[in-house]
């Protein structure tokens, strides 16, 4: 989870669904009515910080979409780094391609809202049989030998889709730095199957650094930048997507 950019915007008027003391700080789950439209948002904070809103997914949506887009496979095994309030991954679960979707949440309070359905996404992901949600920490699994799956070891997927830091500089704890570097997406990238996708969102716009650091682990890779209007700015706004792949099989 991470911030969209509404800070300092939000109306007095807003009803805490929950509030949760974490080893990661103060998180809580709100619920407002946007004034313009009518229409129920739902944010998320932790400690100060806002993390997201149900009002701006189109960067979370548009993770999912671009991430298993050039997958030519028919049975998709996905893995979805944050929860959050599930808009990457319901756009994942979209896709009738995807056979199998692990969603992998350090914040059990998290994946509460989701199996006491306090957020609009919770019901569709907790009955969908092909949703696991997984209380782990993302960037640990990503680096254990073991693997995303603790009944597979070693497990391979197609699609590993990440939406957790602000973007790979900007990190929500120093640990998880050393991800975004070459020795760690390369054991991200093991745990691919050959021409599977990592995809990236990040709220700032692309970073030649870090193109660089995909291009020294993977085959290929693109960073997207994704437009949607931001009414409290009343501007277009921009996320960014990176999408890598791993070398395909030489058939």
């Amino acid at each position: 989870m991470r911030q969209t950019g509404t800070e300092g915007c939000v109306s007095a008027r807003f009803e805490e669904i929950d509030w949760r003391q974490t080893a990661k700080g103060a998180i809580s789950l709100r619920r407002r009515r946007d004034p313009a439209s009518g229409t129920e948002v739902y944010e998320v904070k932790l400690d100060d910080d806002f993390l997201m809103s149900s009002q701006f997914t189109a960067g979370e949506i548009a993770l999912a979409r671009l991430g298993l887009e050039p997958l030519a496979d028919t049975h998709l095994d996905v893995i979805v780094g944050g929860l959050g309030l599930g808009y990457t991954a319901h756009a994942v679960l979209e896709d009738p391609r995807v056979r199998s979707l692990t969603v992998v949440e350090a914040l059990e309070e998290v994946i509460g809202w989701h199996q006491r359905r306090l957020v609009p996404l919770g019901a569709d992901l907790t009955s969908d049989p092909r949703c696991r949600l997984l209380h782990a920490d993302f960037f640990s699994l990503a680096a254990d030998p073991h693997g995303f799956d603790p009944d597979i070891p070693g497990r391979r997927f197609h699609a590993i889709v990440v939406d957790i830091d602000h973007s790979p500089r900007h990190v929500l704890d120093p640990a998880h730095a050393p991800f975004y570097e070459p020795g760690g997406l390369r054991g991200l990238a093991g745990r691919l199957h050959p021409g599977g996708v990592f995809a990236l969102w990040s709220n700032d716009p692309p970073d030649e650094h870090f193109n660089a650091v995909l291009a020294q682990v993977f085959y290929a890779s693109q960073a997207h930048v994704v437009e949607f209007h931001n009414p409290f700015q009343n501007r277009t706004a921009t996320n960014t997507v990176y999408v890598a792949r791993t070398q395909p099989d030489q058939a």
